[in-house]
């Protein structure tokens, strides 16, 4: 930032207007020139700051727009294998803390307030809740089974998790930490999306290949829309006007209208050099505008970005080994990857469309999620 002569911020009166008189006038009515409203900014009428406090105030006022921070944002990675959760500072892009967790984490979301990190320990059939001011467990939420993924309610007062184990969907208070309900879906239910609006949520059953879509008042199925195989995640477009559902085996993504529950296209991906057995969708995260979205294609070690209103593949970008799942950072700067095999997230920078950085993390890095400190 380049500082500017502080004098001629201040103002000072113009020849012929320094009388003790005019300048007493200047100082008591800073708002209202005696003359007459003027455009001149340096005529009497517009604020005008004299002497040492005048200074002061200009100095504080910069010193106060330097030590503004861009962004303040931190990224928590779920680590599978390790039993723990890393937390990344993506304002220095490196880690800054590890968390021990309980066995085999997955998914992960952050409490609409942020005091809250919510964590699916599969093998321990439940879902541990840490405290992001101290980073301690400081709890469980009571789901079923081998927890998978996990959804918040708009509102941020109820999760929604897939069981794996018991074909199940349970919901959860997060006030008072209670169950609240089960949706009996298909057979290892994983992905679950909420609508925009909170009136439906969406689980996708690996082996059953379908989109469950669910009534939030009710808590009944209203649609079961057949997909390709193994489903792994879904996601609605910002506006809430499509459904995305990745199809690991299948290899695409099933482009579905919430309203009429058709799938209205499918998206497949080719790299040079890959098998289409090595192309495996996973996660999906939309650019808040809903122009771009972004596609995890696991074992291809790449990320698909597709025009959401053509469905046209713009880039494929290179990032670490099996890249699972993916989250931006709030100011959308960054997208951030989970890569399973290589233990490392990518930065990927979204104005430039390149990898920035690699973050080194624990042991297979599953989910992730961002919110600011």
């Amino acid at each position: 930032m380049k500082t500017r002569n502080l004098d001629a911020l201040f103002l000072l009166p113009r020849a012929g207007e320094g009388s003790p008189a005019k300048r007493s006038r200047m100082r008591a009515h800073p708002f209202a020139s005696p003359e007459g409203p003027s455009s001149d900014p340096a005529a009497p009428g517009h604020l005008l700051l004299f002497g040492e406090k005048g200074r002061a105030l200009v100095l504080c006022c910069a010193l106060a727009l330097v030590a503004s921070p861009a962004h303040a944002f931190l990224a928590y990675v779920t680590n599978e294998k390790g039993n723990s959760v890393t937390v990344i500072d993506t304002d220095k892009l490196t880690a800054v803390k590890t968390v021990k967790v309980g066995r085999r984490p997955r998914g992960v979301e952050i409490s609409k307030d942020g005091a809250e990190l919510y964590v699916c320990a599969g093998d321990d059939d439940t879902i541990q809740v840490i405290d992001t001011k101290t980073l301690q467990v400081s709890g469980n939420l009571p789901s079923g089974p081998d927890p998978e993924l996990m959804i918040l309610s708009p509102d941020g007062k109820t999760v929604y998790v897939s069981n794996e184990n018991d074909n199940l969907v349970t919901l959860i208070d997060t006030q008072t930490k209670k169950r609240v309900g089960d949706v009996p879906v298909g057979v290892e239910p994983e992905g679950m999306a909420v609508s925009p609006d909170g009136r439906v949520i969406v689980n996708t059953s690996e082996t059953t290949n379908m989109a469950h879509l669910i009534d939030t008042q009710t808590k009944e199925i209203i649609a079961n829309v057949l997909v390709d195989a193994r489903p792994r995640f879904a996601a609605f477009k910002p506006d809430g006007s499509e459904l995305w559902v990745s199809s690991e085996i299948g290899g695409t993504v099933s482009v579905i209208d919430p309203a009429s529950h058709k799938v209205t296209d499918k998206i497949r991906f080719e790299i040079p050099g890959l098998s289409k057995e090595a192309i495996q969708p996973i996660g999906i995260s939309f650019s808040g505008d809903g122009k771009r979205a972004y596609v995890a294609l696991g074992p291809a070690n790449r990320v698909a970005v597709i025009d959401v209103a053509t469905k046209k593949i713009e880039k494929y970008l290179l990032v670490g080994q099996r890249v699972w799942h993916l989250a931006f950072t709030p100011d959308e700067k960054y997208l951030l990857t989970a890569n399973g095999v290589s233990n490392d997230v990518s930065v990927i920078d979204t104005a430039s469309l390149k990898v920035v950085k690699s973050i080194p993390v624990g042991a297979f890095p599953w989910g992730i999620a961002v919110a600011p400190k």
